[in-house]
């Protein structure tokens, strides 16, 4: 038996990987896959991330509680599928670890490991470190995997930014800031006072 991948010298950072590698590593350091590639996630978030995350976490605990959608927080593997719709691992090229995620099709979580295609719902939480992956690359792996609704969590504005999916695209909703009530185009019952988060 081959010896375990434990550190990233190990791995051709230039290589395309499928969730069938990845699955096989034993790394101290968190990472993503996107369609093949790794991307090193940022060193431990910083006490304001994990203030937030929380937070939100706390008030979605609220309103999921006794719901048929599954609530999870980082960090659960999201696989989500290329355009053949393939669920064998060697065929999965992308690999997502959202801050939390909402997940109303139960039979993508029945592998008990992973969510196997987009959840309904994913919240990430931008810091300096990683605003550009989020906002650029992820924004368009959610979009082309039909992820219904983004959530991108703005700490330093203080703001949460919406998009819903819309005709296999995202459309932009106007950004909810510290002292106003979010509401869920996807949830309608979900609201929440934003000055409970960015507390």
């Amino acid at each position: 038996m081959e010896n375990p991948i434990t550190d990233l010298s190990q791995l051709d950072m230039n290589k395309t990987y499928s969730y069938a590698d990845y699955a096989m590593w034993r790394l101290k350091e968190r990472i993503e896959l996107f369609k093949g590639k790794i991307f090193k996630m940022s060193p431990a978030p910083n006490i304001e991330h994990q203030s937030i995350s929380g937070n939100l976490f706390g008030l979605l605990f609220q309103s999921f509680t006794n719901h048929p959608c599954k609530l999870l927080p980082a960090p659960t593997d999201v696989v989500l599928l290329n355009m053949k719709k393939s669920t064998v691992d060697k065929e999965i090229f992308t690999v997502l670890q959202p801050d939390i995620c909402i997940v109303c099709d139960l039979e993508k979580l029945k592998d008990g490991k992973k969510c196997v295609g987009a959840p309904d719902l994913v919240i990430e939480i931008l810091s300096p470190g990683n605003s550009k992956k989020e906002m650029s690359i992820k924004y368009d792996l959610y979009e082309e995997a039909g992820v219904k609704e983004y959530w991108m969590v703005h700490p330093q504005d203080r703001s949460v930014q919406i998009f819903s999916l819309k005709d296999e695209k995202f459309i932009g909703l106007k950004p909810v800031i510290e002292n106003q009530i979010l509401n869920s185009p996807l949830f309608p019952d979900l609201k929440m006072d934003l000055r409970k988060v960015f507390v």
